[in-house]
């Protein structure tokens, strides 16, 4: 498959939210990424369902919600009904993970996990032909514009070789510090999605921009 492009709403500018959803609309954008923050789980507090159930009344993009608190199966209702079509989860923060991956396939949305930059791929192995996608971030969690992790681009290729042994449909979505020059390696290294924020929502012309990556 073509990869997918999914921009990262933290980046928005919030004084005008409504022009950049518009601007994303039209955009060649697949997905719109949303980054839920508790200050507990990674420190920072970014948005919470007020701007989800918003969202999904004024875009027919899937909403990629990624929740990086504390006990998100707490959630799993409240994100379901805000509309979103993929709920990813930390494995760092859930302790009986299976359980909640199956709590978010039951409530009718796409289940996905994501890794720290120092978590290994291989823990994920017994769950892997479970999850619709694996995030990995390549920057750590909390913040916008932070320098990419050289070695996630390794991480991508390990995974994909995972993903491939266990014959699992997995996707692979890389987010942090991903812009033309480390996403075009991180696709070739096997990535299906790229999240980027501050790269598309700071350019002169973030709709050429997510062009861009849509093609590299």
């Amino acid at each position: 498959m073509n990869h997918l492009i999914a921009p990262s709403l933290l980046a928005a500018d919030f004084l005008n939210l409504g022009k950049d959803i518009e601007m994303l609309n039209k955009s060649e954008a697949d997905w719109i990424h949303l980054d839920i923050m508790d200050g507990v789980f990674v420190p920072n507090i970014s948005f919470g369902f007020p701007v989800i159930n918003t969202l999904k009344k004024v875009t027919d993009k899937p909403l990629d919600v990624h929740l990086m608190i504390v006990q998100p199966e707490k959630f799993v209702s409240e994100v379901a009904a805000a509309g979103a079509y993929m709920m990813n989860v930390h494995y760092e923060a859930c302790t009986h993970l299976h359980r909640v991956v199956q709590e978010i396939k039951n409530a009718g949305m796409k289940a996905g996990v994501t890794l720290n930059p120092h978590t290994p791929v291989a823990l994920l192995e017994d769950i892997l032909t479970d999850l619709d996608t694996v995030l990995l971030m390549s920057v750590n969690p909390g913040f916008g514009g932070q320098k990419f992790i050289e070695h996630s681009v390794q991480k991508v290729s390990v995974l994909r070789e995972l993903i491939s042994r266990k014959n699992a449909d997995t996707l692979i979505e890389v987010d942090g510090g991903v812009n033309l020059e480390t996403g075009k390696r991180l696709i070739d290294a096997g990535a299906d999605v790229l999240v980027a924020g501050n790269f598309v929502f700071s350019s002169e012309n973030p709709v050429e921009t997510i062009h861009r990556l849509k093609n590299l």
